[in-house]
């Protein structure tokens, strides 16, 4: 070969080479950066998916896609923050506090962080800490009236008035109409005694919030210690009206009753107290004391067996245990009572002469004859000032809130310190308790594998279709129509990671997807089950795309579009666009299977939340008129008749799905009488 020649081709060669390797290296970043590109779309899907279970309650499965992130980018905030969110809300505040604080060491400049870790401080008492979140959280939003608020209860709790008042005199001048604030102000007065600014306080916060709970029981405490029976009856009377859930209202109630002689009424307040806190024991306590004073003796027994249970060192309580079993014939009961409260009190001279009394009874003379001889010996060592004290030791064993002179055995007891059960400001707990308020309307029936966790637990919806589908198609799990589903378990989530996992491993290796595309509407299923709906969207769509004649593929993907419309619009973001394409998608639906009435409900529920009441109304009618024991449609119709003015109406329809079963109607009933 001619030596030119093969230099020629070696230099063309390299030449090649030379020009190829810059494009190598722009093609492997292009496809690094796509893969970087992919992942971090896939973390951001899954931190959606996660938010929305968060935002539909469903903690459990929220932390499962919470777990999947941080595991993918443990360096990111966001999934650490929204995990502690879940914990919170399953009462693991040592779980929220420690996810807190990973997301604070990663990014400290969010106030949120600061705020959610201070509550999960305070549910543990830990308010020192808290308070020093709180500091931290005013730097980043120094205009958050609920970060002030909060700050200040944590200085209270701990006794640090000095810098709670200098606080509140800030707050007073920043936000000069918050009653709250003129509260706390009143609190700390109380707390250092200064009776007469702490009422000047508290007049201020009534004035300008005469509907706070709180005030009122703060007014109440302030007429309990003055011993103003019947002003503090009425004034615990109107914190009930505002706030009937708090237990301690009715335990002061009653005592403010007993004291005016309205022995029935204070039995009622303690059986209330009971129903909200079955563990309280001045409630116990008390309404033992009431049962013997109206010879209950039994359930009084009853009620001193609890105490004892709780705190076996509780001598009051033995010893009106024991005059009641004393009184009801159980004398060895009676007498084991007594020698408890003997061998603490062995000069409680009334307590040796009922056990000898029922020594006596049974006929054990000797041992009776022994405690009538202690009786005269301590009088004799009294008359002769020679009475045995009590040690400061055994004061100790008896509870602070009962005297410890035992000849007051029959009396009430109450608290040595009055308390004022506040509310801490917490944006973390909002959802479950504003539906408990009865504005909110019943949730949409889904195609799901889940069963209702609805009340109307005898109904059982049916559709031809979906029937049909499950005879056919013979899914793994049997397809159902719900509202409102049980929320998932641990064990259940995991399951059904694994089910998306199988149908998806099913539908890569088909090679006809027409022949089995029925995979896909069960993949969807299990995706909107574990609130990804935008990967249910996807297998609906490439569904109808396959087969445009099922009717609950259609509606599914508009229930799925739907939740992800009312999730984003909780995000302040617009969505009425999109919920014009839910609209479509159930006319299809509804056009294909016209004899289900559930597609006719969802619409009319995308119709309520667009605040187009009438045509929600004629939906719900017309789901009412193909299925009339569709309790959630007259319990939603009755909401939208209230919403368009026709109150009557509305109350007629609350009271037909109460008749139902759905037992939260006879609340809002009851609410809008009142209005």
């Amino acid at each position: 070969m001619d030596r030119t020649v093969f230099c020629k081709n070696v230099s063309g060669a390299k030449k090649s080479r030379c020009s190829l390797l810059p494009r190598l290296v722009l093609l492997a970043f292009f496809l690094l950066s796509c893969f970087r590109l992919s992942a971090q779309y896939n973390i951001d899907r899954v931190l959606m998916a996660g938010r929305s279970a968060l935002y539909y309650e469903d903690y459990v499965l929220s932390m499962q896609y919470f777990n999947q992130a941080i595991t993918a980018k443990p360096y990111l905030y966001e999934p650490w923050y929204f995990r502690a969110i879940a914990k919170y809300n399953l009462d693991d505040y040592v779980g929220a506090e420690s996810d807190c604080t990973e997301a604070i060491s990663l990014n400290p400049y969010i106030a949120g962080l600061y705020d959610l870790r201070g509550i999960c401080r305070i549910r543990q008492k830990k308010f020192e800490e808290a308070a020093a979140d709180y500091d931290k959280a005013i730097v980043q939003d120094p205009t958050s009236q609920g970060l002030w608020f909060n700050r200040a209860l944590c200085r209270i709790n701990y006794k640090d008035y000095d810098k709670a008042n200098f606080e509140l005199d800030s707050m007073m001048v920043r936000w000069s109409k918050n009653a709250k604030v003129y509260q706390l102000k009143c609190e700390v007065c109380l707390q250092q005694k200064d009776t007469v600014a702490g009422a000047k306080y508290l007049d201020k916060s009534l004035e300008l919030d005469p509907y706070d709970g709180e005030a009122w029981t703060v007014r109440a405490m302030m007429s309990l210690t003055k011993r103003k029976w019947k002003d503090a009856d009425q004034q615990l009377s109107r914190a009930i009206h505002l706030k009937p859930t708090v237990a301690n209202n009715y335990v002061n109630r009653a005592l403010a009753r007993y004291n005016i002689n309205n022995l029935r009424g204070a039995m009622a307040d303690y059986d209330k107290a009971i129903e909200l806190d079955p563990n309280n024991f001045l409630a116990h306590y008390n309404r033992g004391q009431l049962r013997v004073q109206v010879g209950d003796d039994n359930r009084a027994i009853d009620d001193f067996d609890f105490i004892i249970q709780r705190e076996p060192n509780n001598f009051m309580a033995i010893f009106n245990r024991a005059l009641l079993r004393d009184r009801t014939g159980d004398l060895y009961g009676a007498i084991s009572d007594y020698s408890t409260v003997i061998e603490q009190f062995p000069n409680f001279w009334t307590g040796l002469h009922y056990r000898a009394n029922c020594y006596r009874r049974l006929g054990m003379t000797a041992k009776a004859e022994m405690d009538e001889f202690r009786i005269f010996k301590a009088q004799m060592d009294k008359h002769l000032g020679r009475q045995q004290r009590w040690s400061s030791k055994k004061k100790k064993e008896v509870r602070k809130m009962s005297d410890i002179d035992l000849d007051k055995y029959n009396q009430l007891v109450e608290a040595d310190e009055q308390e004022v059960e506040h509310e801490y400001s917490s944006a973390y707990r909002g959802r479950v308790q504003n539906r408990k308020v009865g504005d909110e309307f019943m949730p949409m029936y889904v195609i799901s594998y889940r069963k209702s966790d609805a009340d109307v637990s005898s109904y059982t919806a049916f559709d031809s279709e979906v029937e049909h589908f499950n005879q056919t198609a013979a899914p793994r799990h049997r397809i159902n129509i719900t509202c409102n589903p049980k929320t998932l378990s641990e064990g259940e989530t995991k399951a059904y990671f694994s089910l998306i996992d199988t149908l998806s491993v099913a539908i890569d290796a088909i090679k006809n997807l027409n022949r089995e595309k029925g995979l896909l509407v069960q993949r969807a299923i299990a995706y909107a089950v574990t609130q990804n709906f935008d990967a249910a969207i996807n297998d609906l769509t490439a569904y109808v795309q396959q087969d445009s004649t099922l009717a609950m593929a259609y509606w599914q993907r508009a229930v799925c579009q739907s939740l992800i419309n009312e999730f984003a619009q909780s995000q302040g973001i617009e969505s009425k666009l999109k919920s014009l394409g839910t609209l479509d998608d159930f006319a299809k639906a509804a056009q294909l299977n016209p004899h289900n009435p559930y597609i006719l409900y969802d619409r009319a529920n995308v119709y309520a939340a667009r605040k187009e009441y009438k045509k929600a109304i004629d939906d719900y009618t017309r789901a009412l008129d193909m299925e009339p024991r569709l309790a959630e449609a007259y319990y939603n119709r009755g909401l939208a008749f209230i919403n368009s003015g026709q109150l009557e109406k509305g109350i007629e329809d609350l009271s037909k799905a109460g008749e139902l079963g759905l037992y939260d109607a006879y609340g809002v009933i009851k609410k809008y009488r009142t209005k």
